[in-house]
């Protein structure tokens, strides 16, 4: 049952923030949504690189994290992907589904979703005011009042937080959120970047910058394999990226943060075995023995990387005759090709990041609502709860499942 007297303040206009404010109209409430920054949804125009990697056909909780990832697993089962397809293409989004199930609008225009969430918030009648940032939130008597930075008071039965992470602060996610959520009672677990590019020390990446080339990536601690992962891999200035690298990120960050030793493992030649391996490349060298070693390799490894590699294996003369190469540097070359070592010294800043791991702690959020357990009446949906998703369009699927419900569950209790 819908209630038309139901006041409703959603701060952050983001993608969970707009789902929420849609939910909650829908449902019956008067609807009030406050941002910061001078319009709704900068941060969706830039999600899958412009195009907005709405969902991902292949929602399962291990694509998700947190200290209790399966909190995720009601928004996600109410609110799936293909209901999250179904809303969209109501709303006049057409989809297409690439690589790794990622869903795009067929328009391959980020800003068409971001239209048409405005277009429907608009024909709901929901109140939108950007430059209102939210500074303090009290709990009184019937509901709460909000306290903007620019001096504008408001009244809300309930509240719904949605005011996302600290990834891509020049966006607006600046972690204002968390200073309200732990003013009202609730514990933060401490923020950290994830899918974001990794540093690496070597003194050689200058050389290598810009190489890409599909491969594996493991996450190793106390000689543990942590994650695995495999894609397009680019080597940069400072280190490594690329989807499998963002992907990766999240444990390596973790482990950072408990100061352990990361080590990132990478395999180049993913389609052979080692013995297989080994025969191709003596086959290379018998075929053609007065080659260099380090020409021998044109044509198979990318040839800037070359040298890198045999220094790496631990080989000084690289202009020596392929018929001069020990058995021993021969099967040093092919450790290198499939295991590759690197410490991780550390990761982007938030500037670089796509995502915060870490946040509102969900122990004291029900999911079933996304209503706190400390503070009846106040609500969470998105990035500001410590739940979140890897590279493919997870974390966007989990703004509009927690928006979502926190909009429906708002509204009608």
């Amino acid at each position: 049952m819908s209630n038309k007297g139901t006041k409703i303040i959603i701060v952050g206009g983001g993608a969970a923030g707009l789902m929420a404010a849609i939910m909650a109209s829908r449902s019956g409430a008067s609807v009030t949504l406050l941002e910061k920054n001078q319009r709704v949804g900068k941060k969706i125009l830039a999600t899958g690189n412009g195009r907005c990697n709405l969902t991902n056909i292949n929602i399962d909780i291990r694509y998700f994290h947190g200290a209790l990832p399966k909190f995720a697993m009601t928004a996600l089962n109410r609110f799936d992907n293909y209901q999250t397809i179904d809303f969209f293409e109501q709303l006049g989004i057409s989809h297409k589904v690439e690589e790794r199930g990622k869903v795009f609008p067929f328009s391959n225009q980020a800003s068409s979703v971001l239209d048409v969430l405005r277009y429907e918030v608009e024909q709901l009648g929901v109140e939108t005011f950007v430059e209102s940032e939210v500074k303090e939130i009290k709990k009184v008597d019937g509901g709460f009042e909000i306290l903007a930075k620019n001096s504008s008071k408001f009244f809300a039965h309930k509240v719904i937080l949605a005011t996302g992470g600290k990834a891509a602060p020049s966006l607006g996610s600046t972690g204002s959120g968390y200073q309200l959520a732990e003013r009202l009672g609730h514990n933060l677990i401490e923020p950290f970047p994830a899918l974001v590019q990794l540093k690496l020390a070597e003194p050689f990446l200058k050389q290598i910058k810009g190489i890409k080339f599909d491969g594996e990536a493991e996450i190793v601690v106390n000689t543990k394999t942590l994650a695995k992962t495999a894609g397009e891999i680019l080597f940069t200035e400072y280190g490594i990226s690329g989807p499998p690298i963002f992907d990766l990120s999240r444990t390596a960050s973790q482990w950072l943060h408990k100061n352990k030793k990361v080590w990132l493992k990478i395999s180049m030649i993913t389609h052979l075995s080692r013995e297989e391996l080994s025969q191709y490349i003596q086959k290379r060298f018998r075929d053609n023995p007065s080659k260099t070693l380090v020409f021998s390799f044109v044509g198979f490894i990318n040839k800037q990387l070359v040298p890198v590699l045999l220094k790496q294996a631990g080989i000084k003369d690289i202009n020596k005759k392929v018929a001069q190469v020990t058995t021993a540097e021969r099967e040093r070359i092919l450790q290198i090709l499939q295991d590759w070592r690197f410490e991780v010294t550390g990761t982007n800043t938030w500037s670089a990041a796509q995502v915060t791991a870490g946040g509102v702690d969900v122990r004291d959020i029900n999911p079933k609502t996304m209503e706190s357990k400390i503070v009846p009446g106040l609500y969470f949906a998105g990035e500001i709860m410590d739940i979140d998703g890897d590279c493919g369009g997870y974390n966007l699927q989990w703004a509009w499942s927690s928006g979502y419900i926190a909009g429906k569950s708002a509204a009608l209790s």
